[in-house]
């Protein structure tokens, strides 16, 4: 029974593959007429219809020229997937024309899908009938329903034909700009922490004052405004939904401020088993989610500090004061890039070791904080007449310097740590002491090698 249905089913395809290739010869070698099946400009589309056996899809552009999903129902659409649609579609290639005035349509599948194109000063749709698929290469039988001739179109349109309601809907429903962003107010599920934006700066206000790492504090903001829906479980939100998807009580809570806009909006997750559940106080929608940067909200304020004791770069730097026993230096760089000395002495000095020097400074990290009340003691800390004070002004823009001023304090011979203050800060920063061999000793240290060779000559 069945090697017989075998035998039927095969019988089927020859039938089918020389239908197929009856075609192909017929049109072989002819040359088309026409080239395109429509052509007309993609900016001129207004409305576009992808119907489907399953589904009916609509897409509108709004007063802004942005594109609406009106059917199956109401939701902003995907940009740039359905540009690619109603531009496919809209300067559309014709691969071969397969006949001209068919006897039967349905020999070619038509119509198993169908576009509609709405065109600017054009009161009715073109319609374009999309048939099945030729086996051979995998192009389309179609027609426009205006006209008698059966074409080929291209293979690639298969994909985009294919794609569902879900597919052309824009996922990324939460969207904000980053930089709107002033303030930010974290609760997961074993740490809290309240930062603000300074400048280009943010701060940590709680559980400690200190400066944070941006652009870990950016990342944290970039996920939030980037995150798309993997599935949107719930279109209007309401009171069972937030209830079943555990956003009563969400395991990670983030509060944004964004004063220019006098608005504030508070992302709410939770994860349950797999599933990462997420929702706005700004949002009727409930997504699921990928839940990739959670890590990022459970690290505590102590892991985002900035590390750096001063935050500055090197090659920037154009100004340099030492002060450190006996020694009361000020160096600047010339527009050569090369570095002299200003005081006590009017010479060049070594290019190579002050920008060695510089790039200590700038290195500089904590490998502990010490912070109030335990750093306002300076005195224990050896800060109260440091060892050693280090001036550093930087170029940021023209005509516009930031000073950097970091003091040194006691060394600690057997652990080889010292402590230093950045003078902006409240807080100390322990280090490890090995740049402190980069100090000179006497201003010869610091003169080209040259210099000092002829004077001991």
């Amino acid at each position: 029974m069945k090697f017989k249905t075998t035998i039927i089913l095969f019988a089927i395809f020859l039938v089918l593959l020389a239908f197929v290739l009856f075609f192909e010869f017929k049109g072989k070698g002819e040359k088309d007429e026409e080239e395109k099946l429509l052509a007309l400009s993609t900016d001129d589309v207004r409305k576009v219809t992808l119907k489907k056996e399953d589904e009916t899809i609509t897409f509108q552009k709004d007063e802004k020229g942005e594109w609406l999903i009106t059917e199956p129902l109401e939701a902003k659409a995907d940009k740039y997937e359905v540009d690619r649609f109603a531009d496919d579609f809209s300067d559309l290639k014709i691969e071969r024309v397969v006949e001209e005035v068919p006897k039967e349509l349905q020999k070619y599948g038509i119509p198993q899908k169908e576009i509609n194109l709405w065109f600017k000063d054009k009161d009715e749709p073109i319609r374009i009938l999309v048939g099945m698929e030729n086996p051979l290469d995998s192009t389309f039988f179609a027609k426009r329903d205006d006209e008698t001739r059966v074409v080929l179109i291209p293979s690639h349109l298969k994909s985009m034909m294919e794609k569902s309601f879900f597919d052309f809907r824009e996922k990324n429903i939460f969207k904000f700009e980053t930089d709107d962003v002033k303030s930010l107010k974290l609760r997961a599920k074993k740490t809290r922490w309240v930062a603000s934006k300074k400048g280009e700066e943010w701060f940590f206000r709680n559980p400690v004052n200190a400066l944070a790492q941006s652009s870990k504090i950016d990342n944290i903001l970039s996920s939030l405004s980037g995150l798309k829906a993997k599935e949107f479980v719930s279109e209007e939100k309401k009171k069972d939904d937030v209830k079943k998807y555990g956003l009563d009580r969400p395991e990670y809570e983030i509060t944004l401020g964004m004063p220019l806009e006098n608005r504030e909006v508070t992302f709410s997750l939770h994860k349950e088993e797999d599933k990462l559940y997420a929702t706005t106080s700004l949002s009727t929608k409930i997504i699921e989610a990928e839940d990739t940067f959670l890590s990022d909200l459970e690290k505590e304020a102590e892991e985002l500090r900035e590390k750096e004791v001063a935050n500055f770069y090197s090659w920037e730097a154009n100004r340099l004061h030492l002060k450190m026993g006996e020694i009361d230096w000020e160096l600047v760089k010339d527009e050569e890039e090369n570095w002299n000395f200003e005081s006590p002495i009017k010479e060049e000095a070594d290019k190579s070791k002050i920008q060695t020097f510089i790039r200590k400074i700038e290195s500089l990290e904590a490998e502990e904080f010490i912070d109030p009340p335990l750093s306002l003691n300076l005195k224990d800390h050896g800060l109260d007449n440091p060892q050693a004070e280090i001036k550093i002004w930087v170029e940021e823009d023209e005509d516009k310097f930031k000073e950097v001023t970091v003091l040194i304090g006691s060394e600690d011979k057997e652990s080889k740590k010292v402590v230093v203050k950045n003078a902006r800060f409240n807080y100390l920063f322990r280090v490890d002491s090995a740049f402190l061999e980069e100090f000179p000793q006497s201003i010869d240290d610091w003169k080209p090698e040259q210099d000092v060779e002829e004077k001991e000559q």
